[in-house]
């Protein structure tokens, strides 16, 4: 490993220098409960928002050690997420810090404005390609000012690292255009520059058994590099690749372990330390099976390489922390969803052949987040469901957690004037005021739990990374989304007491579904563009193939009125029918591993967009206040101790401001040299 820069100001990479140099917030920087504001500010296309942390106060002092402990592993790898989204995001982050905190020119002008942007982007995504869209960012200021800043503040930044900033190099962070090679295309920094999609295919080819029947996800925390000509895994490990890093959240799971809530908790913990150390995947494995089943104690927290959005391939995975806090109110309500999954399994549409016989230990809770790091922040998501290896999912079940506070805050930050401009009518307005955040609670709820556990892959078809390739993500998130769909307007609902309209609960999904699918979420899209993230490409699919199959009845109708076009669902129960036939055929194509089929869906409803129509959402966008984009301030937690250094209390601070938290991460969290 290169040593850091060290003409930049930061802490020392070693645990204990790191520790000596913590710094707490002052209290004139933080926000307290009486002055707290969701929403903190917004640039570009982003919106920065915060949020609370529900009853923390109410939590054993063991509790909130615990949690303490958790978030900390968490930050602690904060700087393997920059350096796995590109192999220069950790130079460039530092470097334009260091201008930040350091510059005393005029800071009037409009290009120190954008180059204040341009960090506060590069913060936002965790690094310099945009964290939906995976474009590079472009500079709103000239290589010759960039020059000056760095001249005046003695840092240095230079070669491809500087070149990048201002040319067509590594323009797409991750590319799924089958039509160019997949791995040559994306900076993504999960391969070695030189290496192609054929030669990882190949690699892959030779080490998988698609008659496994217990894979282990191959892969997924190492780095695929060519030395002398011959491909090697880089292992993310301890003493290994990312070991800095690693070695310290490894420090504090080992703290956290000792103040677990109860053994299985504890387990679990150890051999995700015993991961971390050796690199193993079995150990993961191992690790998954015993998370999935320590459903006990009050406390949760997801830790890892996950989620494979972010490598064409679907192999490796990026790094991400959230620390849960069970929100028990919540949870008793949705907890009867996961009690009656085999239900939902049971009549589902899908071919008998293709159903769970036994769905087993689906975990639902609703939580409350207390700290977030890597993939999981700034942006985060509502919902998750893990394990993903579907052998365990199916064999020893899954957690799935719905993040409330979370929810909340975007509930409460967020304003009705897009539903305003894109609804058809005053009915339909109506029925998402009174039904429409329940029916998203909803739909989350049985996407995670039931859509992700549901269904099996036939014996011997193998993987859907290795089947469906760079479409498996899209097809999954289509796949649980349509399951979701199916059962919001069912009756079942209403017997469970979850709504008292099973009816008006699906008309609103529906209406909201079909109206962002085919319109709203364009807004996230360049005009021109081709529609490239995963979840994006899966509710254009699922609305644009109801839309088109359901023409000879009229289910889904284009009308215009006043100049401007809108999606009127004529016809729910039909609708419900169509989403019920594309989630058979799409479990199909998992089951059976057909590659060609669900390359067809994928290309002909989820990518193209007609141009048309997204100039014109565009355009009626124009006046929206809100950005199409959020991500959040975490809440930052405070160790109190008496003067042996014991921990008596922990208490809960708001940062004042985005650059706030971002410039208290870089100099308390830096655990990586600028290359690894």
């Amino acid at each position: 490993m290169n040593k850091l820069n060290t003409l930049i100001t930061l802490c020392s990479i070693s645990f204990l220098l790191l520790i000596s140099c913590k710094k707490e917030l002052k209290s004139e920087d933080t926000v307290t409960a009486d002055t707290f504001s969701y929403y903190s500010e917004q640039f570009e296309d982003t919106q920065v928002l915060r949020y609370q942390i529900p009853d923390f106060d109410k939590l054993t002092l063991k509790q909130k050690e615990l949690v303490y402990y958790l978030t900390q592993a968490g930050l602690a790898g904060r700087d393997i997420m920059y350096d796995q989204n590109y192999r220069h995001n950790l130079k460039i982050r530092r470097a334009f810090e260091q201008i930040y905190t350091t510059y005393q020119g005029d800071k009037t002008t409009e290009e120190w404005k954008q180059f204040e942007i341009f960090l506060k982007r590069i913060w936002f995504a965790n690094g310099i390609h945009h964290h939906y869209s995976t474009d590079k960012f472009v500079p709103g200021f000239t290589k010759a000012y960039l020059t000056g800043l760095l001249q005046e503040t003695n840092t240095e930044l230079s070669g491809e690292a500087f070149e990048v900033l201002f040319n067509d190099k590594d323009a797409k962070k991750v590319n799924l255009d089958a039509t160019k090679d997949l791995i040559l295309g994306s900076a993504i920094n999960f391969y070695g520059p030189d290496l192609t999609e054929k030669e990882v295919d190949a690699y892959y080819s030779k080490l998988i058994d698609k008659n496994n029947l217990r894979p282990i996800e191959y892969g997924l925390n190492s780095k695929l590099v060519k030395e002398n000509g011959v491909l090697v895994e880089k292992v993310w490990k301890v003493g290994g690749m990312y070991s800095a890093a690693l070695e310290q959240v490894v420090n504090w799971l080992e703290k956290a372990k000792g103040v677990a809530e109860n053994e299985q908790q504890a387990k679990a913990l150890g051999l995700l330390i015993e991961y971390y150390k050796t690199g193993d995947l079995k150990t993961w494995d191992a690790y998954n099976i015993a998370w999935a089943t320590a459903t006990e104690g009050d406390i949760d927290y997801i830790n890892g390489f996950i989620e494979v959005y972010n490598d064409p391939k679907g192999f490796r995975g990026s790094y991400e922390t959230i620390v849960q806090i069970n929100d028990f109110d919540m949870s008793a309500k949705m907890a009867v969803v996961a009690k009656n999954a085999q239900w939902f399994e049971d009549n589902s549409t899908l071919v008998e052949t293709h159903k769970k016989k036994n769905v087993v230990g689906v975990s639902y809770k609703t939580v409350n987040v207390a700290g977030e790091a890597g993939d999981a922040s700034p942006t985060t998501p509502i919902g998750v469901n893990l394990p993903n290896n579907n052998w365990i999912r199916q064999e020893h079940g899954s957690k799935s957690v719905s993040l409330g506070n979370i929810i909340h805050a975007y509930n409460m930050a967020g304003g009705g004037e897009k539903l305003k401009e894109f609804a058809f009518s005053q009915e339909v307005i109506d029925l998402e005021n009174n039904y429409g955040v329940l029916a998203d609670k909803l739909h989350t709820s049985l996407h995670e739990v039931i859509g992700h556990a549901s269904g099996q892959i036939n014996p011997g078809v193998g993987m859907p990374k290795e089947t469906l390739k760079n479409y498996a993500s899209t097809l999954e998130e289509a796949r649980a989304d349509l399951v979701a769909l199916y059962y919001l307007p069912d009756t079942k609902l209403e017997e469970l007491k979850l709504t008292d309209s099973a009816e008006k609960l699906g008309q609103a999904a529906y209406n909201g579904y079909i109206r962002n699918g085919l319109m709203t979420q364009l807004i996230r899209v360049k005009l021109g563009d081709d529609i490239e993230q995963a979840h994006m490409r899966n509710r254009q699919l699922v609305a644009a193939w109801a839309y088109e199959n359901g023409k000879k009845d009229n289910v889904i109708e284009k009308v215009s009125k006043n100049g401007k076009t809108y999606f009127i669902v004529n016809d729910y129960a039909k609708l419900r029918t169509l989403f019920g036939k594309l989630l058979r055929e799409i479990q199909r194509i998992k089951s059976e591993g057909d590659y060609e089929s669900g390359k067809f869906l994928v290309e002909k409803y989820g990518v193209k967009v007609d141009q048309a129509l997204h100039k014109e959402v565009l355009e009626r966008s124009k006046h929206f206040k809100a950005a199409p984009y959020n991500g959040f301030i975490n809440p930052v937690l405070v160790p109190l101790t008496d003067k042996n250094g014991k921990i008596t209390d922990v208490k809960v601070e708001y940062p004042s401001s985005f650059a706030e938290q971002m410039l208290y991460y870089a100099k308390n969290y830096t655990t990586l040299p600028n290359e690894n």
